[in-house]
Order: structure tokens, then C-alpha cells, then sequence
């Protein structure tokens, strides 16, 4: 059956190609795989790297399409599918976000990658904070949206656990995932519903696995610190200022336990799913600290 999805990939993979960008398949070792969306020679010299980790509800191209297209002419960007998302698989039976971390960064210096800024949202961000920590001389610089350190039951929205809010595998769950993660209503037809629990939960016993090691993780990240020529902020989060999955307490709390210069953000009258809401905000702040950190690696 042909779906909505599968009628858009390619579509969208024109859209990557029109901006230098195309899919590859990097083998970190036998049976692990990173998909990733890579720029071309001539679109990526000269240019600082940019690499986008996208959270649990979508691959990495449909969480980041709007980034990719506001700044790849000023940067080269990378897009992976993290593991068991879109095209990225192992046979391998770690689960940590400390594993996730280890084959984005080998995947990334497969294709020539030195240095990066990471932007990544929720378990994405996560995975970012262990890159910077396994390689600080890869990750230069981390900017996060929503995410948290330590995760607890959600009670209070009716679910047993945070699994089964982040995870849902009915037309009903989604929904109910996606009122509380956005700001404004939700208007998504039954047969997209349908068609996104399809295409983005394939992998579903994987990607559970994935978010049980998530919430059983610990503080290590409290001592991630990065090697740098000269002193400036090591992390930046945005964040939704009604994220109703990880409000401003716990974006608060989040700050403090990363420590040092750590800055945050607010984006007005924005949910969990800060990069697609308001794209126009978003994107704008992001560009702003990107020339901003940029800016000062070149002073240095």
C-alpha cells in the first residue's frame, strides 16, 4: 500500500539534493550502520559542520528539514538517522545513549568530519551531551532543546511510564502524545495518524529498548568537559517556554547539573517540538548562536 510517507521521501530527498545534500550509508563496523545526510565536497569546504540529532518521534531529515534548509548555504550539514531510526541499524546489543554517541562519532569521522557544533532536541540532545563527553575534540559546542538528565514517570498524563508516552503505538496514543507536546491544536487526519505510527515505529521493540537505557540514565554528564583552544560556552539549550513534557523547572534543573557557562533561552509560546512549531523563531536563534560561537572561535 502506498502511503502519504512514502510518496514524500522522494520529494524530500530532491529538496536535500537542490541544497548539496545526499544520502549515504556508512558502515562504522560489520552490521552497524549510520544513514546519513551528508553534504557535497563543494557545498561543505571552508564551511564549519553542523550535525542535527533528531528525537524519537520522527528520522533525522523529517525533525530537521526546515534547519537544513535555513543554514546550509553557511554551513555544512549532517543529518544521521540515529540508530534503529530511518535507515541506521546494528546487530549489536548496546542500547545506552553512550552507544548511540560511540557510532555517531565513528560514522562522523568516516566521512572526514574533525570538528562540529551538535544540535540536537530531547534524545537527541542526550546523545549529543555523551558525544562532546566521548570526543571533546569532534564536539566543539552543543546546542539542546527539551531534553533531561534524569527521567521519571509521568503520572500526571496518564501513562505508567515515560515509554509509554514516548512511544505510543495507537492512533489514540499519538494523539494524545502530540496535544501535550505542542503548544497550539493539533490537527493531523486519521490516515496520517495511521501512516506515521507505520513509517517512524518499525523498529519498535529497538527503540524501546533505546528509551528504557534513556530513562534509566544516570548523571554523567555532569562531567562532560570540552577541550578548547581558548575559553567560551560550552553548551546552549532553547527551549519551549510551554513544554509540557519537560517544563522550564526541569530546563532550569538541566542547566545547573551541565554547569559552567551553560546558557538558556526561552522561545515564546512554544511546545516540545520547538524546531517545527515556530521554525521561524527557532531557526532565527539558532543562526544567532551559531555566528555567535563562530564568532569567537575565530578570536581565539
Amino acid at each position: 500500500m502506498v502511503t502519504i510517507f512514502a510518496i514524500s521521501k522522494p520529494i524530500v530527498w530532491l529538496l536535500m539534493k537542490f541544497y548539496g545534500l545526499s544520502p549515504q550509508i556508512i558502515e562504522t563496523e560489520p552490521e552497524t550502520q549510520i544513514k546519513m545526510c551528508v553534504p557535497s565536497k563543494t557545498k561543505s569546504r571552508n564551511k564549519p559542520n553542523v550535525v542535527f540529532l533528531h528525537g524519537f518521534a520522527a528520522d533525522g531529515i523529517f525533525s530537521w528539514m526546515s534547519q537544513v534548509v535555513a543554514i546550509s548555504s553557511t554551513y555544512a550539514v549532517y543529518v544521521p538517522d540515529l540508530l534503529f531510526f530511518g535507515g541506521s541499524f546494528t546487530d549489536k546489543p548496546g542500547r545506552s545513549t553512550t552507544f548511540q554517541a560511540e557510532v555517531v562519532v565513528a560514522a562522523l569521522r568516516k566521512v572526514g568530519v574533525k570538528k562540529c557544533t551538535v544540535v540536537g532536541l530531547s534524545y537527541g540532545a542526550a546523545v549529543g551531551f555523551k558525544m562532546a563527553k566521548l570526543d571533546p575534540e569532534l564536539v566543539e559546542f552543543v546546542v539542546a532543546s527539551d531534553t533531561i538528565i534524569e527521567l521519571n514517570v509521568l503520572e500526571k498524563y496518564g501513562f505508567d511510564s515515560f515509554v509509554d508516552f514516548l512511544l505510543p503505538s495507537t492512533v489514540e496514543g499519538l494523539m494524545k502524545f502530540l496535544t501535550i507536546a505542542n503548544h497550539g491544536p493539533v490537527n493531523m487526519p486519521l490516515f496520517v495518524a495511521k501512516d506515521f505510527l507505520r513509517e517512524f515505529f518499525t523498529n519498535r521493540k529497538e527503540i524501546v529498548e533505546l528509551a528504557e537505557a534513556w530513562v534509566t540514565l544516570d548523571n554523567e554528564v555532569n562531567s562532560i568537559s570540552l577541550s578548547q583552544v581558548c575559553y567560551f560556552d560550552e553548551f546552549h539549550l532553547v527551549w519551549g517556554d510551554d513544554d509540557k513534557v519537560f517544563n522550564s523547572t526541569v530546563a532550569e534543573k538541566t542547566k545547573m547539573q551541565l554547569g559552567g557557562d551553560t546558557t538558556l533561552h526561552y522561545i515564546e509560546d512554544e511546545g516540545h517540538t520547538i524546531q517545527m512549531e515556530k521554525l521561524d523563531l527557532y531557526n532565527t536563534e539558532l543562526k544567532r548562536i551559531l555566528t555567535s560561537f563562530y564568532t569567537k572561535t575565530k578570536e581565539c
